[in-house]
């Protein structure tokens, strides 16, 4: 039976398939908007995962949701948009016709809660990011498109941050971990993208109180749902976006793809997720 013939169904594909928001996140919107649909989880490993996704269709599947380990995979074997390929990784994919095409909504979520938590953010010329891995490459991307001018990318291993500095061009600025205090004088936004300061990770030592009294501080950690990071940047009464907005944001587009309707990411949401993520850390 073709997808087009049944209700209209997406899934989230991953190995192992661990515990995740985003059938708890598509299942309110699907509710909310009395959409007769259906989000599944699909434990898909490695060796099985090609043929899944080459027959997503087949499966019942208008599109999906892709996780570790498949992202870089889902890359190769889809059309990728230019989003996905700068970020090296695909997280949604959707059907265009009978093409199979992929994109990274990280960038859009990561701009997206920004952008809904402090507006104005982007009115900076520097900012500064902490961490290069693939979360670091997607909120790089998302601050080139913004206008960013300068972005400051530091990693505790500096060839790293040296290789992402390369793939981007001019903007991105290199930084030794050392040198952050140079630079957080004149940065109008904060990113944390490594996992420092996430539950049972060591913290996150940065020296806030260099950062001018008007700059944002974003964390893509949500476990905890406050992160040290964010606790000290409102204790100095900076504005802040956290981990679990960026979470929400992400999961807009693909269901605008597999839906047709465009969600919006409201309190009611956050708070059903937020009790989600308080009873699992208590277990």
């Amino acid at each position: 039976m073709s997808a087009e013939s049944k209700v209209p169904a997406a899934c989230l594909i991953g190995w192992p398939a661990a515990h995740s928001r985003s059938p708890l996140i598509h299942h309110y919107w699907l509710r909310l908007y009395g959409i007769d649909g259906g989000y599944s989880i699909e434990a898909i490993p490695p060796e099985g995962f090609a043929e899944f996704i080459m027959n997503l269709s087949k499966h019942g599947f208008v599109g999906a949701n892709v996780t570790i380990p498949h992202k870089e995979r889902a890359l190769q074997l889809t059309a990728p948009d230019a989003r996905a390929r700068a970020v090296g990784a695909a997280n949604t994919l959707y059907y265009e016709g009978e093409t199979l095409r992929s994109t990274n909504t990280d960038v859009e979520g990561f701009i997206g809660n920004l952008d809904v938590a402090a507006p104005g953010w982007d009115r900076t010329d520097d900012a500064v990011v902490l961490g290069a891995g693939g979360s670091s490459r997607a909120v790089v991307f998302g601050l080139i498109e913004r206008g960013i001018k300068r972005i400051h990318l530091a990693n505790r291993t500096m060839e790293r941050a040296q290789a992402l500095a390369d793939q981007f061009g001019g903007s991105v600025v290199p930084l030794a971990w050392s040198g952050l205090d140079d630079v957080l004088p004149r940065a109008g936004l904060l990113v944390n993208t490594t996992s420092l300061g996430m539950a049972g990770q060591p913290a996150l030592n940065v020296e806030l109180p260099l950062l001018p009294s008007d700059a944002v501080v974003a964390d893509l950690v949500y476990v905890p749902l406050e992160t040290p990071l964010l606790a000290a940047a409102k204790v100095r009464g900076l504005r802040t976006a956290d981990g679990l907005g960026m979470l929400l944001h992400q999961a807009v587009r693909g269901f605008e793809l597999w839906f047709g309707r465009r969600p919006a990411v409201t309190s009611e949401l956050r708070a059903l997720v937020e009790a989600d993520l308080c009873a699992h850390s208590s277990t």
